[in-house]
């Protein structure tokens, strides 16, 4: 999930909550950041302020939808989600004809919120909230809960986003830069050997009994997959 808003503690906030909901986040605080963040992640949905610095919400959608449209050999609507304190009936017909999958002003609370951005999820086919399941291991979002063999593992909460967001991503390989993107913060400068930390302290807690599931790709990052016969 994307997150656009320009104000910092508004972004922290939400992109807290919704990591503590099980989403994998990433953040922008422009509409060109917002745009590059789009085509560098694709994320599953893109919770967007209409007023930011550079341009506004609604140029963005229109630049998105313009990126992904519905139909073609560029098909891939990615869902938007309005959050913004222009409330006029105006803004909000607006917002929803070019495009938006729904529009929810500020002040907003944040169950609820959630509760949309779920709804918007199962209306567009991307709703994380299902349980992933590779091998005997299996992931449930809503629940935050995660078990191998019919076992529970207890996880913290960032070794859940990364390995939600490995499971979401089963078979394919996922760079370091990129898995910092998306579990801690789009924004996070720090150094990708956290990475290779968490990857080892979630081995352990996984492989306990059972074959290796994360794999490392030398030079790239890692992969979740089935055991191979």
């Amino acid at each position: 999930m994307l997150v656009v808003d320009d104000e910092p503690t508004v972004r922290g906030l939400l992109c807290a909550a919704l990591r503590h909901a099980g989403f994998a986040v990433g953040a922008a605080g422009t509409g060109q950041e917002a745009l590059a963040s789009a085509r560098a992640i694709a994320p599953d949905l893109v919770l967007l302020d209409v007023m930011l610095p550079d341009t506004d919400g609604f140029e963005v959608i229109r630049q998105l939808r313009a990126q992904n449209p519905p139909t073609g050999p560029r098909a891939g609507h990615i869902p938007v989600v309005f959050l913004t304190a222009r409330d006029t009936t105006r803004d909000k017909i607006d917002g929803l004809q070019l495009g938006g999958d729904d529009y929810v002003t500020k002040p907003f609370d944040l169950e609820e919120l959630i509760a949309r951005i779920h709804a918007v999820l199962r209306r567009t086919g991307g709703d994380p909230a299902t349980v992933l399941r590779v091998a005997d291991l299996e992931l449930d979002p809503e629940g935050v809960q995660t078990s191998r063999a019919g076992n529970p593992i207890r996880l913290s909460p960032t070794e859940f986003r990364l390995l939600h967001h490995l499971m979401v991503n089963a078979g394919r390989t996922v760079s370091k830069p990129q898995i910092l993107e998306r579990v801690w913060d789009y924004d996070f400068g720090g150094d990708v050997g956290i990475v290779d930390t968490y990857i080892s302290y979630l081995r352990r807690k996984l492989d306990n009994g059972g074959p290796k599931l994360i794999h490392t790709v030398h030079g790239v990052g890692y992969v979740l997959r089935e055991p191979r016969a």
